[in-house]
């Protein structure tokens, strides 16, 4: 009867341990091809598509506040129309956790690392980056970049002004 009820004890503080949420490995993959997106022109509106109408995003920029779906296509685009070649090698794809409950709930977050070429320059670049996604209904609902954008932007502008003189 022991044997019983310690298996029953540990089957229940098994089964109350798994914090982790269904939806994420779903949501990695989302992730992952949103990213391979990001990096073809082409892919554009289908990287529209994975994003939730009520979207709050952070952009990089120093001083950005969150922008809607509408700025944040323009966002993507921008990056899409200033590179090419672009590539997200990341180190990691992390469950993310609600700030309220701090339980897995389905949200990713991933450190890594973009190189591209500047379009307008030819000149090669990598930042390192963190990033995050919340998800509502398969699609992406918040998150943001967290990288020095400025400080990319004005290596780029210091090419191209070095270039011209």
């Amino acid at each position: 009867m022991k044997k019983l009820i310690l298996l029953a004890l540990l089957t229940v503080c098994v089964s109350c341990s798994d914090q982790g949420n269904s939806s994420y490995d779903a949501n990695v993959e989302t992730v992952k091809k949103f990213l391979e997106l990001q990096a073809s022109e082409t892919g554009f509106e289908d990287q529209l598509e994975m994003i939730h109408p009520d979207v709050m995003w952070q952009p990089a920029f120093h001083g950005a506040s969150q922008v809607g779906k509408e700025a944040m296509g323009q966002y993507l685009k921008g990056w899409q129309d200033a590179m090419e070649g672009v590539v997200y090698t990341p180190e990691n794809y992390l469950p993310g956790v609600s700030a309220e409950t701090k339980l897995a709930d389905g949200s990713v977050r991933s450190y890594g690392k973009w190189t591209g070429i500047h379009s307008a320059t030819g000149k090669s670049w990598e930042i390192t980056s963190y990033h995050t996604w919340d998800f509502k209904d398969g699609k992406i609902i918040a998150g943001g970049d967290y990288f020095d954008a400025g400080g990319l932007t004005n290596f780029l502008m210091e090419s191209a002004s070095s270039e011209t003189e």
